[in-house]
């Protein structure tokens, strides 16, 4: 077993625990993270999930032992398997915070880059150094690294393969918040039960509206702000929560 699950009060902490390879990925990891990534999806009591690492690593990339003998077939069957895991986390209805507690390298920054939310301890490291083993990312770095940073800044990332700490993460708009290291958990789980505490859909929908629409066309993606604004009405959450702050009381929410 590689990924810890503690749930409470509406969250889902996923806990990576491979300290002693620095919580590197390998093929029963992921398979086991897209396992467990379904299995909260589909828990009505988890409203969001908090990712973070055990030890000095969030994750510092994938298994290079596994990587080293791969043919190119064999390469490229490992980045679909990985870019499916990743591909599975961004595609989550939930909400997804990444409380990033030390090295996160080639796949472990490309699994915070598929979060909705990153969070870096002040010991954090980010970097895509598959180049100095002569690789290219392989698990959505190429991809989603530029819609995020920049196409310049995020080339720079990935032809260098240097390191970057928290505070430089947080000036390219890598990370969103950079806290000391003793308080990321802590910090990581009160935001998360802040945005368990709203009207679940209209989290849901506020997160499709985004998701969605940043590849369309303003025009379009208006159009889709507005359809959901209509949809979430259906779903009886505007009236308890219009209702609950008219009457100074706090909302019960009954979706899920």
């Amino acid at each position: 077993m590689y990924i810890d699950l503690h749930k409470d009060d509406g969250v889902a902490l996923l806990t990576i625990n491979r300290p002693e390879a620095l919580n590197a990925m390998n093929a029963a990891m992921l398979d086991e993270l897209r396992a467990v990534i379904e299995r909260v999806e589909s828990d009505a009591e988890v409203r969001v999930i908090v990712i973070t690492g055990t030890g000095r690593a969030f994750i510092a990339g994938a298994d290079i032992a596994h990587m080293r003998g791969l043919s190119p077939q064999q390469a490229k069957e490992w980045s679909e398997q990985g870019q499916r895991t990743v591909g599975r986390l961004e595609s989550m209805k939930k909400p997804v915070i990444a409380a990033v507690n030390g090295y996160a390298l080639g796949g472990g920054t490309e699994l915070a880059l598929a979060c909705d939310i990153r969070v870096a301890s002040d010991r954090a490291v980010f970097g895509q150094p598959e180049v100095k083993l002569g690789m290219i990312a392989g698990f959505g770095g190429t991809q989603r690294l530029p819609r995020l940073v920049g196409s310049g800044r995020a080339k720079e990332m990935l032809f260098t393969g240097d390191h970057y700490d928290a505070e430089a993460a947080y000036a390219m708009g890598l990370v969103n918040k950079v806290v000391p290291a003793d308080e990321l958990l802590d910090y990581c789980l009160d935001m998360a039960k802040r945005i368990a505490s709203r009207g679940t859909r209209a989290v849901r929908l506020s997160k499709e509206a985004v998701d969605h629409g940043r590849d369309m066309d303003l025009e379009r993606a208006l159009h889709l702000e507005s359809d959901l604004y209509g949809l979430v009405f259906s779903t009886g959450e505007p009236v308890e929560g219009c209702g609950a702050f008219l009457e100074k009381r706090e909302p019960e929410w009954t979706s899920s």
